[in-house]
């Protein structure tokens, strides 16, 4: 009976859960942290770490895998103090959670306890501060592990403290490895247009690719008597689930600005936006990487790329979008004059 709520349970779980690595063995793309983390635990001398990187690179996951290799499946819970440190970044977390976790040594185990501080950089100056004595006085039974995306946002001292480790964005192999696994174990199949348009959309975040996945798998609504009817994952599907602009779209915009009026290119361009709820700012990010396969003149490349930084930073301090939108056809078509000019 508790195996069967178990596995209901696990069933339940997001796909970033579900698939998480148990071990140190199944984190992909960053094998070479890993192969010094394995040096540090088979040595015994693990040093305080600090983990930073982009989101959905593996540092949380590493973390929890070292915490299972060093302390095995079932105790391991025991000898960690988990915490997000955007949500308990105070000095009085610092002081009473943290202090009193790490100040008590474990009656049945020899070694050291474990602090996993998630999202450290959002945390207090003051807090910080209050952590770095804390880490200097009960070095002798506890390890700190902390996980941050942004190594400048932590006080100097913290730092100098830590082993650090900078977790790179993930490859497309990488990614796509582990993608194969829960494809395999969901039943589910992916177009390979979309399956290409969701690694390069991903940009190296596994987690960003794992609920772009269960979104997908959830809109075809798979059940049993369904799995071998030939439905897959499309290329639409996948643009859709994460948000983002469908290349099509992009150049079906692009294209207007180009050879049409201005009044139609502003009316294909807000219809379009309108009608699939795309923001301008995510089509600015597609005529960009449309245009740079363009031959420009340096002038006109310049015109074109100066004048859309500057509506993306109107954007950014909420200028108004019908506006934004007609200054970018204004700023797309001044650059093609340039680019006809002799």
């Amino acid at each position: 009976m508790s195996d069967n709520n178990n596995k209901g349970t696990k069933e339940n779980l997001p796909w970033v859960e579900k698939y998480r690595p148990s071990s140190l063995d199944e984190v992909y793309g960053q094998s070479s942290i890993i192969s010094t983390l394995e040096k540090f635990v088979e040595t015994g001398k693990l040093p305080h770490l600090l983990f930073y990187g982009p989101p959905g690179t593996g540092k949380t996951s590493t973390v929890l895998a070292l915490a299972k290799r060093i302390y095995g499946e079932k105790l391991y819970k025991n000898m960690i103090l988990e915490l997000n440190a955007s949500d308990d970044r105070g000095i009085d977390v610092v002081r009473d959670k943290i202090k009193n976790f790490a100040s008590t040594m474990h009656i049945f185990s020899k070694g050291f306890k474990l602090v996993i501080l998630d999202e450290a950089d959002a945390m207090t100056n003051v807090a910080q501060n209050a952590l770095r004595r804390i880490i200097e006085k009960y070095t002798r039974n506890t390890r700190f592990v902390i996980l941050a995306n942004y190594a400048h946002k932590l006080n100097p001292a913290l730092l100098s403290r830590c082993t650090r480790f900078r977790f790179q964005p993930l490859s497309n192999e990488s990614i796509k490895e582990r993608m194969q696994v829960v494809k395999k174990e969901e039943k589910i199949r992916l177009a390979e247009d979309a399956e290409l348009s969701l690694l390069k959309l991903s940009n190296g975040d596994m987690r960003k690719a794992l609920n772009v996945l269960q979104s997908c798998k959830a809109i075809l609504d798979f059940d049993d008597s369904d799995q071998d009817n030939g439905q897959e994952i499309s290329l639409e599907m996948v643009y859709e689930c994460i948000g983002a602009p469908n290349p099509n779209d992009i150049e079906t915009i692009l294209n207007s600005i180009l050879r049409d009026d201005w009044t139609t290119s502003y009316l294909t361009l807000r219809k379009i936006s309108s009608d699939k709820g795309l923001a301008l700012i995510d089509l600015l990010e597609g005529f960009i990487e449309i245009l740079d396969k363009f031959e420009l003149k340096s002038e006109a490349r310049i015109e074109i790329l100066t004048g859309l930084s500057e509506i993306e930073y109107n954007i950014s301090k909420g200028g108004n979008e019908n506006i934004q939108s007609s200054a970018t056809i204004a700023v797309i078509k001044n650059g093609m004059e340039i680019q006809g000019k002799s």
